[in-house]
């Protein structure tokens, strides 16, 4: 059973309220929509209350080029996955001591919010002494549902490879796709709810030797995965790509999809695995907005304060995609008990669910 040892954390420099970010919208799409004071309440019961962006809110005021903001998006990508990846491998919250970059044998790359060829870790392995053997595995398109993604595809990795350690870093500038002149009701909405974030975790092998690598008591082990993708479901949420870059495609529909479709997809994965929702201590869910966690606890009838973590970190750093759950995986592992059962949750384009099975484990 792969185990979770680490997270770190990257956060952009600029910190920018909700209320700021909804004042900038009201003036942009004010002659657009003639209810646009009902429209910005949105901005109001989301549940969030500040976000990090990648530049200032002042920058968005201006018209940007595909390639400028494609350009900001490398440019912080390196910086700050560099940092995140730090963080996770001198974590002393986690870890005895730091892990050395050479003792990495992959890195998984997840990212939605730009393109970079060489991808984010060859140029990032360019500044951190990695292992010039060191695996590269960069994954694009997954979306919100990526960091969950990622945490199994390394999973499966470290099943093959038990004496493996990798890294699950993601980068997701959500700010850097904005597209000032789409007046659409769905770029209204994303404005509203997406924020940027980097993060990066490290997944151990079964032949690591975690108790004199491991800081906690008990750290999180991954019992089983599951893909699911909804036939049919391209147009629920993505990009429409255009000559000036990514457009946010965003159905008003996804709550109620997920009060119908994730219960029997959750339940049938925790039977195959011989488990039940009731035998659950801990919640790890991408918390997509504040509709998608209400539909989590209404669809899986879970008690809301499940949720609390995942609504703590929509409250102070907005939907950052694919890194989002690692935030939340982060202050999991810093209260989950020995023995103690979690289901991880993310759901992204394609229509696509990923789900793992958590148990924590003493060193």
């Amino acid at each position: 059973m792969p185990a979770i040892l680490s997270v770190g954390e990257a956060p952009p420099q600029y910190e920018i309220t909700q209320t700021e970010v909804m004042d900038f919208s009201r003036k942009l799409f004010t002659d657009a929509f003639h209810d646009i004071e009902r429209l910005l309440k949105a901005f109001q019961h989301g549940q969030i209350i500040k976000r990090h962006f990648a530049r200032s809110i002042d920058w968005f005021a201006k018209e940007r080029s595909f390639k400028e903001k494609n350009d900001a998006y490398i440019e912080t990508a390196i910086q700050l996955g560099s940092k995140a990846i730090e963080n996770c491998l001198k974590n002393k919250d986690f870890l005895k001591e730091p892990i050395d970059y050479e003792e990495i044998d992959a890195i998984f790359t997840i990212s939605s919010t730009g393109i970079a060829t060489p991808s984010i870790e060859a140029r990032i392995m360019n500044i951190l002494p990695f292992s010039i053997h060191t695996k590269r595995i960069p994954i694009w398109g997954l979306g919100c549902a990526g960091g969950a993604s990622g945490l199994s595809r390394a999973y499966e990795y470290c099943l093959a490879f038990p004496k493996a350690k990798v890294l699950v870093l993601t980068i997701e500038l959500c700010s850097l796709t904005f597209q000032k002149n789409d007046l659409s009701k769905s770029n209204l909405i994303g404005s509203s709810l997406f924020a940027d974030g980097v993060a990066c975790a490290l997944v151990v092998g079964d032949q690591v030797q975690k108790e004199s690598i491991s800081q906690l008591t008990s750290y999180p082990t991954i019992l089983a995965t599951k893909s699911t993708t909804m036939k049919d479901s391209l147009d629920v949420m993505g990009w429409e790509v255009k000559e000036n870059g990514l457009y946010v495609v965003f159905s008003k529909d996804i709550p109620s999809i997920i009060e119908k479709w994730l219960k029997p997809n959750v339940n049938t994965f925790l039977t195959e695995n011989g488990c039940q929702l009731e035998e659950l201590q801990h919640f790890i869910a991408h918390p997509g907005g504040k509709k998608v966690l209400d539909a989590y606890v209404k669809s899986l009838q879970l008690p809301a304060e499940m949720l609390d973590i995942s609504s703590n970190v929509l409250k102070n750093f907005g939907n950052m995609s694919s890194t989002t759950i690692l935030y939340v995986l982060n202050q999991t592992m810093k209260v989950a008990k020995n023995q103690d059962l979690g289901l991880a949750t993310a759901l992204g384009p394609g229509f696509s669910s990923e789900l793992l099975l958590l148990q924590w484990r003493e060193t």
